[in-house]
């Protein structure tokens, strides 16, 4: 009964998440809301590869930045549909994430951290490069445009693309969940817990790492096609080592070993920078440390674990104890 119950809430959830924006909000709100899933995206990937697959990434930047200039040269040198460039971001991506993960295997902790890093700071770099200036528009960047609703449906452009996102969330948060129940995420789990002992036991510990940290990279290039589409410019410094560590701190703060922690910590990375403008116009950052220290306090396993506890708390507990009777109370009973 209380599965059943939980399963009609979580639907009840996601219909109102997609029709009160539709029918409520403007379209900067909505804006703002479609890079929230995007940034979702990019959350999970980094929730699957740090929290279950414990390696730790400080690049997942550079892979936004290849999934939104994919979408932008594709768009805007080829005239390929926004809708065909998505997949080819993530394929792209996934690619670009196994030879960083494959040489990578011999690396840990903050040797790891300081490869990805690397990484992080060489793209935005390299999209500046003279060669490639024809296509990345070089320091100018590349301009775009939102996409239409087709089939006439009655949906602004923020509307639709606000659709489109959400609808990849689903996709994309269901399938992440589906692997982690099944045995492939088991054996991520294994080789994050004991990797000698997962190897003992069969694993192919290179094969999981490497597919980890492709389907990682995937899940980053899709978030950042669509981010490209909702922004409608892609440029490099759009892409600095800065928004590696921001999706390190929203995987931090929304709770890294958690499926569901991708979304506070996307709301985290979009509303926190605002609120600390807010707060504090002539220094924003020092409200921001702030706000990211008073979270990390109150917070240690971040969002998703207060959320955890609080739901242990409130079930009912049973308490079973068995017994062992005394000889004494034995022959009394007998």
């Amino acid at each position: 009964m209380s599965e059943s119950l939980g399963t009609g809430l979580r639907a009840l959830a996601l219909v109102a998440a997609l029709v009160i924006p539709l029918a409520f909000l403007s379209d900067y709100n909505l804006f703002r809301l479609t890079l929230v899933a995007s940034y979702a995206l990019a959350l999970l990937g980094l929730n699957l590869l740090m929290g279950f697959g414990g390696q730790i990434s400080l690049g997942h930047g550079a892979f936004l930045a290849v999934g939104s200039y994919t979408t932008g040269i594709l768009v805007a040198s080829f005239d390929v549909p926004y809708w065909a460039t998505t997949p080819c971001a993530a394929l792209l991506c996934g690619l670009l994430g196994f030879l960083v993960g494959w040489p990578a295997l011999r690396l840990r902790g903050p040797y790891l951290a300081l490869v990805t890093l690397a990484l992080a700071t060489a793209v935005p770099q390299g999209l500046k490069h003279p060669a490639l200036e024809t296509w990345t528009g070089g320091v100018q960047g590349i301009l775009l445009s939102k996409p239409d609703a087709p089939w006439g449906l009655p949906l602004n452009p923020d509307q639709w693309l606000y659709l489109v996102a959400f609808l990849l969330d689903c996709m994309a948060f269901l399938l992440v969940a589906r692997l982690m129940r099944g045995r492939i995420g088991r054996a991520i789990v294994a080789v994050r817990d004991q990797a000698t002992a997962a190897e003992a036991m069969g694993i192919n510990i290179a094969s999981i790492k490497t597919r980890t940290f492709a389907l990682s990279a995937m899940l980053a290039g899709i978030a950042g096609s669509i981010s490209a589409l909702a922004i409608e410019f892609v440029a490099p410094d759009s892409f600095s080592v800065f928004l590696s560590i921001t999706l390190f701190v929203g995987a931090v703060v929304g709770g890294a070993a958690s499926i569901a922690g991708a979304i506070p910590g996307a709301v985290f990375i979009v509303a926190v920078p605002s609120l600390a403008n807010i707060l504090s116009k002539s220094a924003p950052g020092i409200a921001y440390g702030a706000i990211l220290i008073l979270c990390l306090y109150a917070l240690p396993s971040g969002v998703a674990g207060l959320f955890r506890r609080t739901r242990k708390r409130g079930r009912p507990r049973v308490d079973i104890r068995v017994a062992q009777a005394k000889p004494e109370e034995t022959k009394h009973a007998a």
